[in-house]
């Protein structure tokens, strides 16, 4: 077991509540460990804060300038990972997935041709990996190209692909579903969905997301039980909640009711309409900024990419196409998203962790982290009584100590 430090005097996130209770850490392992008689070896007094479990991010376009498309090279692309994995640990994050969304490079003129190629260049670069001063790589998140055209929010919908002409190998190549993509966004209506989300669940036990979709309830219903087990931001993307109709975000409080992400930045959902979501499951309920590259930027207007090819404009956490209302993504961090839910639903600071680490877990099937509980990587965050993270830590190693 080696040496033992137990964090002591401070109250731990479980399950959605508070226990007064210690910490157990071995310094050999770098795992929690049981409770024990045995005097720990190093003791650090809390002084009542509170330890959650390391936050996860499950959608994140990326931060600080750069995109999860922008792929030069292998050692660029490496080197900014180092910064946004970096970056992430100062928001509590220790673990996060990729997200790439429907995209095509500029240095190419064909573009349909080109997304097989895009996915095979970026994709190999996010499989999973650890960096040692920060947030670790868990996989990628592949945000399309199986969305609906009539849903496409900021994706190019040219290059929008249906299953049934289509393969998973010839538009991800074969060993990125086996290595890297561990998360896909599809809309469940188009032709042939629900075998695709059977082979990806069950061939290659990637997690399927119902999302950019105009599905009805019983498609969605239909999707579930071919194997998927989310829904992607909703109410966004997707049709609204009706008293008749009641689409996609319907699902949420049914027998067979998924998981469900939302992006509370107050742009995305109103705060009436966040707490409405999290009310009706807050056991299935996942926060996630959705941020893209001009998180942790200055306000101005910024030029497009691979994704978006026109000016994007950024005011505070949001982010249009320059001179359209159409919404981008977030730059709202993931330990603000857990402080916004908390003001405006009400609930304390314990359940909307939760939101951030255990029900992730669960989705995700991360036995290794998300709990803390024995056995699981010593990744947690200290935070004050507001929620802001004063430390983290990863692998039983202190990688930020805030102001």
């Amino acid at each position: 077991m080696g040496m033992i430090r137990a964090f002591t005097n401070g109250r731990l996130c479980v399950n959605g509540r508070l226990v007064e209770d210690q910490l157990l850490i071995s310094t050999n392992s770098d795992l929690i460990v049981a409770p024990t008689d045995a005097v720990p070896d190093e003791v650090i007094d809390l002084e009542g804060k509170i330890i959650s479990p390391g936050f996860l991010e499950l959608q994140t376009n990326g931060v600080l300038g750069f995109h999860f498309t922008h792929h030069e090279n292998d050692e660029q692309y490496l080197a900014q990972l180092r910064k946004v994995s970096a970056y992430f640990v100062s928001k509590g994050v220790t673990g996060f997935w990729a997200t790439v969304p429907t995209v095509s490079s500029t240095d190419f003129k064909k573009p349909r041709a080109l997304l097989t190629q895009h996915h095979e260049q970026i994709l190999p670069s996010l499989a999973p990996r650890s960096f040692s001063l920060g947030a670790g790589l868990l996989g990628a998140h592949a945000e399309g190209p199986y969305l609906a055209h009539s849903k496409r929010g900021a994706h190019n919908e040219t290059l929008f692909l249906s299953p049934n002409t289509s393969s998973l190998a010839s538009t991800y190549g074969p060993q990125n579903l086996i290595t890297s993509i561990k998360f896909l966004t599809l809309a469940p209506e188009l032709p042939d969905s629900n075998n695709l989300i059977s082979t990806l669940s069950t061939d290659y036990k990637i997690v399927t997301s119902l999302g950019h979709s105009a599905a009805d309830y019983p498609t969605g219903l239909a999707a579930l039980e071919a194997g998927a087990r989310s829904l992607t931001h909703i109410f966004n993307a997707m049709n609204p909640l009706h008293h008749r109709n009641p689409g996609l975000a319907g699902l949420i409080s049914s027998t067979a009711a998924p998981y469900f992400s939302v992006i509370p930045d107050g742009i995305h959902l109103h705060p009436a309409t966040l707490t409405v979501a999290f009310r009706a499951n807050p056991d299935r309920c996942i926060l996630i900024t959705d941020s893209i590259e001009l998180a942790g930027l200055p306000d101005g207007i910024y030029p497009g990419h691979a994704q978006i090819p026109g000016p994007q404009r950024k005011e505070g956490n949001k982010v249009t196409i320059d001179g359209t209302d159409t919404l981008i993504g977030s730059c709202c961090s993931l330990d603000e998203c857990v402080r916004n839910l908390v003001q405006w639903s009400g609930c304390t600071l314990a359940q909307a962790v939760k939101c951030v680490t255990e029900n992730i877990a669960g989705l995700m099937g991360e036995g290794d982290r998300g709990v803390l509980e024995a056995g699981r990587r010593a990744d947690f965050v200290i935070l004050d009584d507001r929620g802001i993270v004063l430390q983290t830590w990863i692998g039983g190693k202190k990688v930020y100590d805030g102001p």
